[in-house]
């Protein structure tokens, strides 16, 4: 089982992690919830009703690792649309984000904020043992599924990796290249998603 997720009876999954495989986990998840930025409550912690009424940004993130977490809603799938589609496309693009991001956040922070309290649990259970197996529920390994998706996702954008094509060069960079860890990261997550999802089909 080392370095796979396996199911296990009656649902869930369970992988075997030592501390540098929990710690390379948590720390990258803590990077992530960073990123996302805390929720509108916590920027507003008196006002009870100031999440239920918040309305998101309009306008695409800056960071192009938020960018991709969080794409425009409307898009041209077929090439350069003519100044006015693309004109209609950005307003209906602003209007649905304004509305959805911020749940949209919120749910890849309660992804990620999951993910390092399973592994805390984890580590606090197998002190001193050098690791542990971790098993999660079935409504856990969705949440965990959903972060190793958005870490993928953040570590593809900061390696600029926009296709499969992209995915085949990496196995071939020289081990002296600055990348070589970011990218180990990057495959030894796709390896633990793809195993997971294994694991949640009927």
């Amino acid at each position: 089982m080392p370095g796979t997720f396996e199911p296990l009876p009656g649902g869930g999954a369970a992988v075997a992690l030592d501390d540098v495989e929990i710690s390379i986990i948590r720390s990258l998840a803590v990077q992530l919830l960073e990123l996302i930025g805390p929720g509108p409550a916590e920027d507003a912690p008196d006002d009870p009703l100031a999440e239920l009424f918040a309305e998101g940004p309009s306008e695409p993130p800056a960071d192009p690792v938020l960018r991709r977490l969080f794409p425009d809603a409307y898009g041209d799938p077929e090439g350069t649309p003519q100044a006015k589609e693309a004109e209609e496309q950005r307003a209906h693009s602003a209007e649905f984000r304004r509305y959805t991001e911020n749940d949209l956040r919120a749910g890849k922070r309660d992804n990620a904020l999951a993910v390092v309290r399973s592994l805390d649990e984890l580590s606090s259970a197998s002190a001193g043992e050098g690791g542990a197996v971790l098993k999660l529920s079935v409504e856990e390994s969705q949440r965990w599924l959903g972060a190793l998706n958005d870490l993928r996702l953040a570590i593809g954008s900061r390696l600029d990796i926009a296709d499969e094509d992209d995915t085949d060069l990496l196995y071939r960079l020289p081990d002296e290249d600055p990348r070589k860890p970011m990218v180990m990261a990057y495959l030894w997550l796709g390896g633990l998603q793809e195993t997971l999802v294994a694991t949640l089909l009927p």
